[in-house]
């Protein structure tokens, strides 16, 4: 791709670092973006700087919050003996947008991944595990993706907490085998929610 402005090219080659875009769509969003009135770009800078700079994770349940506490965590109408198991702040989103469950949440920051590197320490399992010793959270619900990384995470946390008198869970398996939460449908997600198993059939295929 030929560029006749090295501050376009450069503009270029940053936007398509972004997941999903490639060269001709970084130009198109460049290109669009050099159109607009400056204060458009300005918005734009702006929020991403306070963004990058402001942002927290809820000390509670690692989701993205602009405050100590998030909204979720810090609604006390919400069911504090459920607590909902996810892999990233996406997943939240996903399975509020359901309307199905009135719990509380714990994000991961990802699941156990030796080919990637990663392993139980690099998550917030260990966070996960002193919560529900606790003593207040009755059931758990495990709601990562149906993938073999996921099923493993899953497997590794219910190892940590199954000495414990809990309900252990997971949602049901109308989300595809393979498939990332955050791109399930609101109703089928939301289903599998409400008709969530016991996480012990799920180990045996059932």
């Amino acid at each position: 791709m030929n560029f006749s402005s090295k501050l376009l090219e450069n503009a270029v080659n940053e936007v398509s670092q972004l997941p999903g875009i490639g060269k001709r769509t970084a130009l198109r969003l460049v290109l669009y973006l050099l159109k607009q009135p400056e204060e458009r770009t300005e918005y734009l800078t702006t929020a991403l700087r306070q963004l990058k700079a402001e942002v927290k994770l809820c000390k509670q349940c690692y989701n993205i919050s602009d405050q100590e506490l998030c909204e979720i965590c810090s609604n006390q109408n919400r069911d504090a003996k459920l607590i909902c198991v996810v892999e990233d702040i996406r997943d939240v989103m996903a399975v509020e947008n359901t309307a199905q469950f009135k719990g509380y949440y714990h994000v991961l920051g990802g699941k156990i991944s030796p080919i990637e590197g990663i392993g139980p320490h690099n998550l917030t399992i260990d966070s996960l595990v002193r919560k529900i010793r606790q003593g207040t959270i009755e059931e758990v619900i495990f709601a990562l993706s149906p993938t073999m990384e996921g099923d493993t995470t899953n497997f590794y946390i219910y190892k940590q907490i199954e000495d414990l008198n809990l309900n252990i869970s997971t949602i049901a398996r109308g989300i595809s085998i393979g498939n990332e939460l955050e791109y399930a449908d609101e109703v089928t997600l939301g289903r599998s929610i409400l008709h969530r198993i016991p996480f012990e059939n799920s180990l045996n295929g059932g």
